[in-house]
């Protein structure tokens, strides 16, 4: 049975980046059993070097991939995919049409899958686009300053302001209720 280790602890949360040192050390102890270690991989380059550098079987991705849903074609691939707005706004469609699909096209559907979409915005709303990256790769725990993107969909998704996401919704499920608030559940994603 895989060992699973996350390298930060729960109080850390995410003020510190994960400690692979330690992965590493634990790896060592695990063996012969295969440890997995997670924590703060949001490029190939990344994933590569931390897999290598600390022995571990392998290697969860979880907050990256909710910044960067395409890092797994990424690390299979070897290469930084520097996914255009119009491609991000696919990847949003085919969502949409999931939660539509499981949820019901209903009104109740309809919100259900609005405010799963909303939470995913609060995270993908952070990936900065590899073509404007001064130094990459882009680092999980550095927040993307506000940039002016390649067009205006791009700068629209960049936005860290929920009512820019809740705009990003009603362009895939239609207006919102007047009543309509959102905050997400990770606070400290947004603003506005």
């Amino acid at each position: 049975m895989p060992v699973k280790l996350h390298g930060r602890s729960r109080e850390q949360r995410y003020t510190k980046l994960a400690d692979w040192q330690y992965v590493a050390e634990c790896s060592r102890a695990a063996h012969p059993l295969p440890l997995y270690g997670n924590g703060d991989v949001l490029s190939w380059e990344e994933y590569e070097a931390k897999k290598a550098a600390s022995g571990v079987a392998g290697i969860m991705v979880a907050r990256g991939a909710l910044i960067k849903p395409w890092l797994f074609t990424e690390i299979k691939e070897r290469r930084t995919w520097d996914i255009r707005s119009s491609e991000r706004l696919d990847l949003l469609k085919e969502y949409t049409n999931y939660g539509l699909e499981h949820w019901g096209s209903d009104t109740e559907g309809v919100e259900k899958t609005r405010r799963f979409l909303l939470e995913w915005l609060s995270f993908l709303y952070r990936y900065i686009p590899a073509g404007l990256l001064e130094r990459p790769p882009q680092r999980i725990n550095e927040r993307p300053p506000a940039f002016r993107g390649r067009d205006d969909l791009e700068t629209l998704m960049a936005s860290g302001n929920c009512r820019d996401w809740v705009t990003i919704s009603e362009m895939l499920l239609g207006k919102v209720p007047d009543s309509f608030e959102f905050l997400p559940k990770h606070k400290a994603n947004s603003y506005g």
